[in-house]
């Protein structure tokens, strides 16, 4: 008898949507095609799209320490609402996950808390060169993460003689949070005090384009790879699609919704996050981007902060805002305004994911594989509220946003975890598996 057994579904498969039923057994995928098997459990996917599990590669849970705003649990909630099966969290924590004891340590507090897959991101420091080279085969850890700008945490790691020290030694995919730390001082005389429109001005296009020169030269030179996240620049696009040799790099769904002066005016501080959201040239820039395939991946550079320090004066006010759970609405709300393609689409959040960071049996829907879906409804119209937010932060920056094209089930690990908005079951999240 098979687990479960997904009818009537157009399924993505090798680059197509096709009419076939998908069968799972024990986690894995057991068969694709007209199946008639008996099964224990069953999702009619008529009228429905059958993705596989789409993963978010840059999350902020804030555990261990700033609990009282996101955990584990709770994110990964988050995720599975907004039909994420994998996570990729990062170790700007208190105490930071800089450590094979704090990676050990944030192993153990996921384990039987996490409703999604989940990876760790291993964090750089200036004196942590000797743990960086020897990573290979660490369970759970997707990459290293290096600050080069400073940002929320204590991780930064700003000196150019260091930096290239973490590339030198480092084992894994080296992520980089790329902004110019020597420009972002230079810069703090440009803030202005209660004004947030100010905040692109403080964390320049130059502070962005410096550090994005230097890492992607840095990287060369050890022939080590880096994946420059959350790019905000049209330099840095134009920048980095002439060196693809090495170098891959992301754009979040907020930098390609949102743009200044109009989000800040609406928003203010609560639009607020690093690296900055600029102005229209440099959104129209992010989508050339993505209309030519020029970036590899979409995170939603999930970093949630409590309402109450949101709103503090501007500098005072954090910067961060949560996205995992809207990722997916956001980007097939763009899918259908056309202005990407359903497989481009899953090229960022499913396969390049893996071809990038090595993950094993995920991101396809092929024979074998691990059995992580994400179904959705292209034709669903929802509207976002803050009251249906997971995260314990409790609101989005796409707050009364409509949206067309919905997650409807996540399936992890042949499990429903979430039907019709719905979380199911227990948490029993893994971590992935990398090569």
């Amino acid at each position: 008898m098979l687990d479960l057994l997904i009818k009537n579904g157009q399924c993505y498969i090798d680059g197509e949507l096709k009419n076939v039923d998908v069968s799972i057994k024990d986690g894995k995928i057991k068969d694709i095609g007209q199946i008639s098997e008996k099964s224990k459990d069953s999702i009619d996917a008529k009228g429905l799209t059958v993705l596989p599990g789409c993963i978010d590669t840059q999350t902020h849970f804030r555990e261990p320490g700033s609990t009282d705003t996101e955990d584990l649990n709770s994110g990964s909630r988050a995720a599975v609402a907004g039909g994420i099966t994998a996570v990729f969290e990062m170790p700007n924590t208190n105490p930071p996950t800089s450590s094979k004891n704090e990676f050990k340590r944030k192993l153990d507090l996921a384990k039987d808390r996490m409703f999604c897959n989940y990876a760790f991101y291993f964090g750089a420091t200036a004196d942590n060169s000797h743990e960086l080279a020897d990573l290979k085969n660490l369970e759970g850890c997707c990459g290293i993460k290096l600050f080069a700008g400073s940002s929320t945490g204590n991780l930064l790691v700003a000196n150019e003689k260091d930096i290239e020290t973490v590339f030198k030694n480092s084992s894994k995919v080296v992520a980089v949070h790329s902004e110019d730390e020597e420009i972002l001082n230079i810069n703090k005389k440009l803030i202005k005090k209660g004004d947030v429109h100010t905040h692109p001005i403080w964390r320049s296009e130059e502070c962005a384009i410096s550090s994005t020169r230097r890492i992607v030269n840095i990287a060369k030179r050890h022939n080590k790879r880096a994946h420059v996240l959350h790019v905000t620049t049209k330099q840095e696009v134009d920048f980095l699609s002439q060196h693809k040799v090495n170098v891959t790099f992301e754009i979040t769904p907020q930098h390609l919704t949102l743009y200044a002066p109009d989000c800040y005016d609406k928003l203010g501080t609560y639009a607020q996050m690093n690296p900055p959201i600029r102005d229209k040239s440099h959104y129209d820039r992010l989508w050339y981007a993505i209309r030519n395939n020029l970036n590899d991946t979409i995170g939603s550079d999930h970093a949630p902060h409590l309402k109450i320090n949101k709103e503090k004066e501007y500098p005072n006010s954090p910067s961060g805002m949560p996205g995992v759970q809207t990722l997916l609405p956001v980007m097939l709300n763009h899918v259908n305004n056309g202005k990407l393609s359903l497989k481009q689409l899953i090229k960022l959040v499913c396969e390049n994911p893996i071809k990038i960071f090595g993950i094993k049996n995920k991101g396809f829907i092929k024979i074998g594989y691990d059995a992580d879906f994400t179904i959705v409804n292209m034709n669903k119209d929802i509207k976002i509220q803050n009251k249906n937010i997971e995260s314990k932060c409790g609101w989005s920056p796409f707050n009364g946003y409509s949206f067309k094209g919905s997650p409807i089930a996540t399936i992890i690990n042949g499990k429903i975890k979430m039907l019709n908005g719905k979380i199911l079951g227990e948490p029993e999240g893994l971590p992935l598996d990398f090569n």
